[in-house]
């Protein structure tokens, strides 16, 4: 079915009014966008109608947010997972991955909506208060302007008006000039916001073996990215020492934060905001914060079927800022829910995909030519 753009201007309108609610608006409107999004999907997705064909799906009759079906991660490496047509892309977004072969594929048609939900999540848990410069362990945003979190933390440094440098280059970073510019910082009182992938700390970390750049009262580091296609790991909690070790900075001022490609939100360990709670709730590794807007279930890796509170499954993600692709992403990451909007990340499923999420792609790619 052809793309209605009204249709989904309406849409994306309505989900900035979740996001600039912040969570106060009534929970049946919210579930009421959902499924108006999911059935805009339908219509206009071709992967999911699929999915829907194949499980038997009558969109015009869903009532419950978990019968929506959820496009595996994959997917997005196999098809164009999109509502609109091409010529109508204002950015796409590409993985980093290259487990079977291809880059996953995100492309948006306005980028208003994913802007306004990583500066209201940003802004609650990692951004406040503004700090003064920025430090960046990432590749130059010229460098790679299809990385979704380059976007994002050009976007967090354009906004915040913030000067920046960045100190990696390949494989490699200048640990001189983020000596100098952290020195630099330090000397002038400024807090910093270092942006890092979790390799780039590691590069860093074995530059500046036992040295220190302390940063002012007020500095903060966010943590993201694993260590795909990468020959050395190291696990998170070392990591997360060895990079407050390095910049002077309490545990509570390294946060992380965990997004994707396929989504267009993104969610936040709240040890920073959280830092002045009673040691008797001690900040937990892993534990992350979903937005008003997004919904993370863990499900059952064969069946897919939701989980109950407390049990261990793969993530499922609804996102309402996924306007034009996909409102249900299923993932391989493991997690277990909490509480209210909170989930602990356990680490991608090992091996090949989970029974659930192959058996989904079957369903998307039988008669390719649909």
């Amino acid at each position: 079915m052809s793309f209605d753009s009204k249709e989904s201007d309406a849409l994306h309108a309505r989900v900035a009014e979740v996001i600039d609610a912040n969570g106060a608006l009534d929970e049946p409107s919210v579930h009421a966008l959902a499924l108006d999004i999911a059935r805009h999907q339908h219509r206009c997705v071709a992967p999911l109608r699929k999915l829907y064909e194949a499980r038997g799906l009558d969109p015009a009759s869903l009532s419950l947010l978990d019968d929506v079906p959820a496009v595996p991660t994959d997917v997005f490496k196999l098809r164009r997972v999109a509502a609109h047509p091409p010529e109508e892309d204002r950015r796409v977004f590409r993985t980093s991955g290259t487990t079977i072969g291809a880059r996953g594929v995100h492309a948006f048609r306005t980028l208003s909506t994913y802007e306004r939900a990583a500066i209201a999540w940003g802004e609650r848990w990692l951004l406040r208060p503004r700090p003064a410069r920025a430090i960046l362990l990432t590749p130059p945003f010229d460098d790679a302007s299809d990385s979704s979190l380059g976007f994002m933390i050009d976007l967090f440094v354009r906004t915040l008006e913030l000067p920046s440098e960045t100190f990696v280059r390949g494989d490699a970073v200048d640990h001189v000039g983020l000596e100098r510019y952290a020195r630099d910082a330090a000397d002038q009182g400024e807090a910093v916001i270092v942006f890092g992938t979790a390799f780039a700390y590691v590069y860093a970390l074995d530059a500046l073996v036992a040295r220190t750049l302390p940063l002012a009262p007020g500095s903060r580091a966010l943590l993201t990215g694993g260590f795909k296609g990468r020959t050395r790991e190291v696990p998170e909690a070392e990591l997360r020492r060895s990079i407050g070790a390095l910049f002077d900075l309490p545990t509570s001022h390294v946060v992380g934060e965990y997004g994707m490609t396929e989504l267009s939100s993104q969610l936040y360990e709240p040890r920073l905001v959280e830092a002045g709670i009673a040691a008797a709730a001690p900040a937990v590794d892993g534990v992350y914060v979903a937005p008003p807007w997004v919904r993370v279930t863990a499900v059952d890796p064969d069946s897919l079927a939701a989980l109950p509170t407390g049990e261990i499954g793969l993530a499922r993600i609804f996102d309402l800022a996924n306007v034009d692709s996909s409102l249900a992403i299923q993932t391989q990451d493991r997690v277990r829910v909490v509480g209210p909007g909170r989930i602990q990340l356990l680490g991608r499923a090992p091996g090949a995909p989970p029974r659930g999420c192959s058996l989904a792609i079957e369903d998307i790619l039988s008669d390719a030519g649909a």
